[in-house]
């Protein structure tokens, strides 16, 4: 039993080191908490992660034979052996997943998170999510994007066999140790008919072929400073043309990409190291096929290729909208001027 006594028979130490009489009043227990104190010597910790005390994040293919046609079930695209997590994640901040629902059946999912975006790979359906003015129902089909703030509780029912591939931050509420309080934004429905149609008008610009890429972001008008999809999360539907070179580039967040469409003869490669030319050095080669998804870890050089016979089109979705906010998203291009193109 910890010793109790009246602190004004205490004085400090000789040696100037406080007594118990800094430490305690009547009748409270002294206790010592040290216990989980560690003193690093700079040089030594600084890096975690180069030191290794900090998991590395690999790069990771999930094949779209996961969600073959079937039975009702949510996959997840789960890290979390890798990211040392007790909790499911694809990437630090962020847990994919693929939710396929039989015709007529329907999927709960309320993750503790504070933004939830899900692009409709196949399929129709809608969304039944819970808000301060009752039930709402927001409906979707093959390639429409759909972004819920947390706190809401969606329920997705499909009025044909459907797949949506689903991304939330439950992961970094989970490192935080806090819930989603409070919707953050409001639901909103990205019509695919609509993204495609902005997307060619892009492609069909006399400068496209100059630019980093030939892309359309995801944006929400509450989100004016990151312009992104959510406060947290970034989204992308992108072209890579037949023939076409995305050159490499870099930023800090991860991305979690999905291949909507492709040809066999698309792939990236990922490497850590660049060379003059602007070529990744002993790159890691990822081949693309459609309704596939892989991990582009953050910090790693990556560049698109396109050999095949016909355009791709790829969603890559990014904590970058948390990132942007905080001022470290640094993303980098090979080559003169291309951030700014």
């Amino acid at each position: 039993m910890a010793d109790t006594c009246p602190v004004d028979h205490l004085e400090p130490r000789a040696d100037g080191e406080p007594g118990q009489a800094d430490a305690v009043g009547v009748g409270l227990a002294v206790e010592d908490w040290t216990g989980d104190a560690r003193f690093y010597e700079y040089s030594a910790a600084v890096d975690p992660i180069g030191s290794g005390a900090t998991s590395t994040i690999p790069v990771r293919q999930f094949p779209a034979q996961w969600h073959d046609p079937g039975t009702t079930r949510v996959v997840d695209l789960d890290l979390s052996d890798a990211l040392h997590t007790p909790y499911p994640a694809t990437g630090p901040s962020l847990l994919a997943r693929f939710l396929c629902i039989a015709e007529g059946d329907e999927v709960d999912l309320a993750p503790n998170a504070t933004s939830m975006l899900f692009y409709c790979l196949r399929g129709r359906g809608f969304s039944q999510i819970e808000s301060a003015g009752g039930p709402r129902r927001i409906p979707w089909r093959a390639g429409d994007v759909v972004t819920v703030p947390g706190g809401t509780s969606p329920r997705h029912q499909a009025e044909q066999d459907a797949v949506l591939y689903h991304v939330d931050d439950s992961p970094l509420l989970a490192y935080l140790g806090v819930d989603a309080a409070a919707p953050r934004f409001a639901p909103t429905r990205f019509d695919g008919g609509q993204a495609r149609a902005r997307l060619a008008e892009v492609a069909a610009d006399p400068d496209a072929t100059r630019r980093s890429r030939v892309a359309v972001l995801l944006g929400n008008a509450r989100n004016d400073q990151t312009l992104t999809a959510t406060h947290t999360l970034w989204a992308m539907l992108g072209v890579l043309p037949e023939g076409h070179v995305q050159r490499p580039h870099r930023h800090q967040s991860i991305a979690l990409d999905l291949i909507v469409h492709c040809d066999p003869g698309c792939y990236t490669l990922v490497g850590p190291e660049i060379r003059p030319d602007g070529t990744i050095v002993d790159p890691i080669r990822v081949d693309w096929e459609p309704g596939g998804a892989f991990v582009t870890p953050p910090g790693l050089w990556h560049s698109h290729h396109n050999e095949s016979g016909g355009a791709a089109n790829l969603l890559p979705i990014q904590d970058a909208g948390l990132h942007t906010y905080l001022r470290t998203l640094d993303i980098r291009f090979t080559g003169p001027d291309l951030a700014q193109s």
